[in-house]
C-alpha cells in the first residue's frame, strides 16, 4: 500500500517507517496519524515483521510536532477527538507486542515527543532536540505526554519540560532517562539496525511476553506486577521455543527459534 504522508519498507524482519513531510519538519496532521495506523495495522497482522524503527525524513526533523494550522481550528468537542484518537494510534504502537525503535533524527517536538515516547526504545543524533512546547501555544500536551513522560523520567522532569515547553538536547534527554543512546547523524539508522537485529535473534514469543510484563506491570501494584511476570513466565514454559532455547544453551549451539 502506498502512502502520502510516509514511507514504508520491510527488509530482514525489520519494518522501516519514516515520516515523511520534510517541507514542514514532518508535523503530523489527521491523515499522517490515521496512514500511521493504518502502517501498525499492517505490521501487526505481518508474521515477518519482528521489529519496527521509526524515523523521519530529511535531516532536520524527526516529528516537530502537530499540524498548527489543523490544531488552530480546534473546538472543545472535536479537540477532544482530536486527542483520543492520537491517543488510540500510539497506544496501539505501545501494546502491539512488536518492539518499536525511535530514531530521533532531530526535532522531536510536541506530538513527536509523545509519538516517541510511546515507541519501546529510543535513541538520538547528537542533533536532535526534544520537547514538549504545548503551553506555547495555549494547550496541553494531547497525546500522552504528560502521562508517559511522568513515568519514564519522573513528576519532576515531567513538570519542567511541559510547564516551560522548553526543548532539551539530545545529552539532556538521555540523561534524565528519555532516550537510550546517542550516536552521529549518519550512525543512528546503523545503531538501530544493529539493535533491532539484537531483538530478532531473541525468541519471538519471549520478547512479546517481556514487553506485555514491562508495560503492564508498571501500572500495577508490584504484587500484582509480580503474579503477571509468573504468568507470562508460565506461558513461555508452554512454548516450542522455550524448549528450543534451553536445548541449544545445553548443546552449546544458536537457538532456532519459531514463534511458537
Amino acid at each position: 500500500m502506498a502512502y502520502e504522508n510516509l514511507l514504508y519498507e520491510k527488509r530482514n524482519g525489520i519494518a522501516f517507517i519514516t515520516f515523511n513531510r520534510p517541507k514542514v519538519l514532518n508535523a503530523l496532521n489527521r491523515k499522517t496519524i490515521e496512514e500511521f495506523q493504518q502502517v501498525l495495522f499492517e505490521v501487526r497482522d505481518d508474521a515477518s515483521v519482528r521489529v519496527m524503527i521509526l524515523t523521519g525524513s530529511g535531516e532536520k526533523a524527526f516529528v516537530a510536532g502537530a499540524d498548527i494550522n489543523e490544531l488552530a481550528q480546534q473546538t472543545p468537542v472535536n479537540g477532544k477527538e482530536f486527542s483520543l484518537f492520537g491517543q488510540g494510534v500510539f497506544h496501539l504502537l505501545e501494546t502491539m507486542g512488536k518492539p518499536s525503535i525511535c530514531a530521533i533524527n532531530g526535532f522531536a517536538l510536541g506530538g513527536g515527543c509523545e509519538l516517541a515516547l510511546s515507541c519501546t526504545i529510543r535513541i538520538a543524533s547528537k542533533t536532535a532536540k526534544l520537547g514538549q512546547p504545548e503551553v506555547k501555544l495555549g494547550i496541553i500536551p494531547g497525546y500522552g505526554g504528560s502521562q508517559r513522560m511522568a513515568r519514564l523520567c519522573g513528576k519532576g522532569a515531567a513538570h519542567e519540560l511541559c510547564l516551560t515547553g522548553e526543548m532539551i538536547t539530545a545529552e539532556e534527554a538521555q540523561r534524565i532517562g528519555l532516550v537510550n543512546h546517542i550516536y552521529e547523524p549518519g550512525e543512528l539508522l546503523p545503531a538501530a539496525e544493529a539493535l533491532a537485529k539484537k531483538i530478532i535473534e531473541k525468541a519471538p514469543l519471549a520478547v512479546k511476553y517481556c514487553m506485555e510484563a514491562i508495560e503492564r506491570g508498571v501500572e500495577m501494584p508490584q504484587e500484582e506486577g509480580l503474579f503477571l511476570e509468573a504468568t507470562l513466565f508460565g506461558l513461555c514454559c508452554a512454548t516450542e521455543d522455550m524448549r528450543e532455547g534451553t536445548k541449544a544453551f545445553l548443546e552449546k549451539r544458536p537457538a532456532a527459534f519459531k514463534g511458537k
